[in-house]
């Protein structure tokens, strides 16, 4: 019988537990996942799927914003929608250079890549 009141106190601390992670919004981009981010960068895929590609002023005020938080904007670039929108990681990453942001996060190291 003890076992089995111990075992009901531990799910209802775990419970407790994995709301209060949900409610702070303990992720890369608060209480957004990193995907519906994405969306909003849906400016922006021309240019990161070319590296050559104006980026629009737009895209790059959505970057700017976004870039206030640096993990938010990594996760976001990273993420499956942006991957399915055919954006390149390695081309995304420019894209703060090439919006002319003077205080993005330069060197931030984003997965496999680093912002220049």
């Amino acid at each position: 019988m003890g076992t089995h009141v111990l075992s009901r106190i531990l799910f209802l601390v775990l419970c407790i537990y994995c709301l209060k992670t949900t409610v702070d919004g303990a992720g890369e981009c608060g209480r957004n996942p990193p995907d519906r981010e994405a969306i909003k960068l849906a400016p922006c895929v021309m240019a990161a799927q070319d590296k050559s590609a104006k980026v629009s002023a737009t895209c790059c005020v959505r970057v700017k914003q976004m870039g206030k938080n640096p993990k938010c904007l990594c996760a976001a670039m990273l993420s499956s929608t942006a991957r399915s929108s055919g954006a390149k990681p390695e081309i995304s990453m420019t894209i703060p250079k090439r919006c002319n942001i003077a205080d993005r996060p330069i060197g931030y190291k984003c997965g496999a890549y680093t912002l220049p």
